[in-house]
């Protein structure tokens, strides 16, 4: 056991000593914004008069940082390290919401040892993680989740694809990150997911969503004590539902939902809240499709978006859900009603996909973002274009886009195609899709299939005659010509986007940029009028 840097901030703390667990080594699924969380925690107990212990094993962090916490133990989040670190310092309490998914699962384990889960009891983790548990939360309170079920085998999961019917979303149990999870559309997919997904997380069955496609997905951040229940934040993702939240682009507030689907949201959370007796943070995941809400998902803990939404509305919710784990009320924190800002913020993810050459470069049900950025602006187009900025990919305003999407796209993508082609931009296709956008009025080069002749899209981009690219995938499994695009894309810088909703988000932050209307404001100037 390697005790790291032991300091003493108070002269005197009486015993009072919390533990904070940590979210161990970064990883996709589970990275920095959670290890924000941790940090905030130290620095509130701190401030009421607790001694800070941290339990992470990750270098790269600041919650290992020699100056954030009174100690900290450099050592794995493993059931044996835990308690007997737990043994030595003999803490009022552990916090087990702050680290992400890592620690939640050690909440078990600890209670079972006899230790205390500060916030949000044992039996809330259970209901939330326990599929049948949870099912009878939503009968109760009259709400509404997609058809699923789960299975050990293909035999068991083609029997739950018939009853939901396809598409349906399958994903292994207790992984991070949406490891493995996919979208499949006909048995044989199916028959192979399943032969696959035994060998990532044996003994655990897999579970089996019915698809919602077309959906709005939404996230939903909020703060209990057990009496009052406060929404931190809803974003509205701009990838439609089945990409992974991780790597969604997000806005707060959201900009198209009508107000009564907002309120709507905002009672369904919070009778979540009282359900659980939340005491922390909660995340709660929707989908809205032909004017019904579905419950996806409930996380009773902090999510990858509360450094996010700190940072928006200034308000920093890692510290207040501390404190009411030790008891304060959210009254006595001043925050009792939500504030929903009068600008707009977006969350962008960055990939690594410059880093690896030969990776898949599509956006799914999988996670594969490794940071992300955000941009804020009066503006929801504006606040777009930052993000992408940010991220190191500025939108283009002039020159050529490639358009090639799946059958189900077309229509869809010719109102984008419409704006840009009124904008000035030379329009690019593949035959199937230049015959959709010529009837919609606008005019097309069409371009061969790679493999059919000379020049095609690859001459194109190298001669930088592309600047913006609009390619969503055909089928489960992206064909050739596809990735051959997109990874050029990715190498050579051009702006590539792989689904339609980012496509119009897109061309919302094109259009703010071709009005010239820049204004940079610093982050306490939105906050000071922020009521």
């Amino acid at each position: 056991m390697s005790l790291v840097n032991i300091t003493h901030k108070k002269d005197s703390y009486s015993n009072r000593k919390v533990i904070i667990l940590g979210g161990g080594p970064n990883r996709i699924g589970q990275g920095i914004e959670f290890d924000y969380c941790c940090c905030h925690a130290a620095y509130a107990l701190s401030e009421i008069g607790y001694e800070s212990i941290i339990i992470n094993s990750n270098p790269e962090t600041v919650s290992t940082d020699y100056d954030t916490s009174d100690k900290l133990y450099f050592e794995p989040l493993t059931k044996e390290d835990v308690l007997n670190i737990i043994e030595r310092e003999k803490p009022v309490g552990v916090i087990v919401q702050l680290g992400g998914q890592t620690p939640l699962n050690l909440a078990a384990y600890l209670k079972k040892e006899g230790i205390e889960i500060l916030g949000t009891g044992l039996d809330a983790i259970d209901k939330t993680e326990d599929r049948e548990r949870f099912k009878q939360i939503l009968n109760k309170l009259n709400l509404r989740q997609p058809e699923n079920g789960t299975a050990f085998n293909y035999i068991e999961a083609k029997e739950i694809a018939m009853r939901i019917s396809y598409p349906v979303l399958v994903r292994p149990s207790y992984v991070l990150g949406g490891r493995a999870m996919e979208i499949v559309y006909n048995d044989s997919d199916l028959e192979f997911y399943m032969n696959n997904a035994a060998l990532i997380s044996p003994n655990y069955p897999v579970l089996l969503d019915s698809f919602l496609e077309d959906a709005i997905e939404i996230d939903v951040d909020m703060i209990g004590d057990g009496e009052y229940f406060v929404i931190a934040g809803i974003m509205e993702h701009i990838e439609e539902a089945g990409i992974h939240s991780g790597d969604s682009a997000m806005v707060l507030p959201p900009y198209s939902l009508c107000n009564n689907v907002i309120d709507e949201i905002r009672v369904v959370t919070k009778a979540l809240g009282r359900e659980l007796n939340i005491k922390g943070l909660m995340n709660v995941q929707y989908a809205f499709k032909d004017n019904t809400l579905f419950v996806l998902e409930v996380n009773p803990r902090a999510s990858r978006t509360i450094p996010f939404i700190s940072k928006a509305i200034g308000i920093p919710f890692a510290k207040l859900a501390t404190k009411v784990m030790l008891g304060y009320k959210l009254k006595d924190l001043n925050f009792t009603e939500e504030k929903i800002p009068n600008y707009f913020c977006v969350k962008e993810s960055v990939f690594p996909f410059t880093k690896f050459p030969k990776a898949e470069i599509v956006l799914g049900p999988e996670m594969r973002s490794t940071g992300e950025v955000m941009g804020i602006d009066k503006d929801y187009g504006m606040a777009f274009a930052k993000a992408q900025i940010a991220t190191g990919q500025k939108l283009p305003i002039k020159g050529g886009v490639f358009i090639s999407v799946k059958d189900h796209d077309k229509r869809s993508v010719s109102f984008v195609s419409k704006k840009l082609y009124d904008m000035g931009f030379k329009i690019y296709a593949t035959l199937g899709t230049a015959k959709v956008l010529i009837n919609s009025g606008i005019a097309v080069t069409i371009l061969p299939k790679i493999h059919e002749k000379r020049p095609h899209i690859l001459d194109l981009i190298k001669n930088n005659e592309i600047q913006l690219i609009i390619n969503t995938a055909s089928g489960s499994v992206p064909q050739k010509d596809q990735n051959s695009i997109r990874r050029l894309a990715v190498m050579t810088g051009i702006t590539l986007i792989t689904t339609v909703p980012g496509a119009q988000a897109v061309v919302n932050g094109i259009e703010a940029m071709k009005k010239g209307d820049y204004n940079v404001k610093s982050i306490q100037e939105y906050h000071q009028n922020l009521k």
